[in-house]
């Protein structure tokens, strides 16, 4: 099968190559998916766990990518409830071969089932960004109607899901990005927006969960603007950044079947808006990963037509 590895870790995107690979088998509990589209995040370059396994041994020539949308063509010993043929979508193991790939193995509970009327393009691009702003938000962050949320990267892959879920539990969302990103992240339902190269940040006031992708000095400003009993849920991990008078969380996103159903069905009635950016097929994947043009909303890979 067709894959894209990367074996170099200090040669980036460039390191990136598309080779032959042998197709994987179903272990206890996996499946064996028939990938249709798959995402990918650029910071996995990055991720101790594109590079060693479990026991910090190299796992090297690894596939890229963990988020997927395919059809199951294969059952491991044990596995239930999938079945083969069956419309699926998922995020993998962080410390297995990923989804960049024409075939891949995992575990069947990391699956959640693909509604028919659903593009694969539009399942593959939901699990690290659907499931990253649901648990951020209600897991970690405890959102209630009434609340108000500030959203940094409103307009990005994962700053508009946040947008959008909390628009809907009721709360008021300020959505943050560059002047460019004004008007997408209002689109997307931000009752606010600040620009973070000209606006000043402090003059949003209090705010009861800020959710932070970006880290640095704006993670440092926004654990200021968090009220009392307020949380700043946060994925660039680890910080020491803490509210004054409030909590602070980071995490790491979790595969999770009945939250990706929550996050698909949404998707269906029309509550839940993917950001899809651009898509490429897989042979011209390496060339759109190493691409400097600003790339808005998620990168898809269409492994097949």
């Amino acid at each position: 099968m067709k894959a894209i590895v990367v074996t170099d870790q200090t040669a980036g995107p460039a390191g990136m190559k598309l080779v032959e690979r042998p197709e994987p088998q179903a272990a206890i509990n996996d499946v064996v998916v028939q990938v249709h589209a798959a995402g990918f995040v650029n910071t996995e370059l990055e991720w101790p766990s594109t590079w060693a396994d479990r026991a910090f041994r190299d796992r090297t020539p690894s596939i890229l990518g963990h988020e997927l949308a395919g059809v199951v063509t294969a059952l491991g010993y044990g596995t239930t409830g999938l079945s083969i043929g069956q419309r699926v979508f998922g995020l993998s193991d962080w410390h297995r071969d990923g989804t960049l790939a024409e075939y891949v193995a995992m575990e069947a509970r990391n699956l959640a089932p693909l509604p028919g009327d659903v593009d694969f393009t539009v399942g593959a691009s939901l699990p690290i960004s659907g499931l990253t702003a649901w648990q951020g938000l209600f897991q970690h962050g405890r959102l209630q109607a009434g609340q108000s949320v500030l959203a940094h990267g409103a307009a990005g892959a994962v700053g508009s899901v946040v947008t959008q879920l909390a628009r809907e539990a009721g709360a008021y969302v300020i959505g943050t990005g560059r002047a460019a990103d004004r008007q997408k992240a209002l689109d997307f339902g931000a009752n606010e927006f600040v620009d973070l190269g000209n606006d000043t940040l402090e003059d949003i006031g209090g705010v009861d969960l800020v959710f932070d992708v970006i880290g640095g000095d704006i993670q440092k400003r926004s654990a200021a603007l968090v009220r009392a009993g307020g949380t700043l849920v946060t994925v660039v991990a680890p910080t020491d950044v803490r509210p004054a008078d409030g909590l602070t969380v980071d995490f790491v996103v979790e595969a999770d079947r009945v939250q990706l159903s929550e996050i698909v069905q949404r998707v269906r009635d029309g509550r839940l808006r993917p950001n899809i950016g651009k898509v490429s097929p897989l042979d011209d994947a390496v060339a759109t990963f190493n691409s400097t043009e600003r790339r808005a909303g998620k990168t898809v890979i269409r492994v097949r037509p």
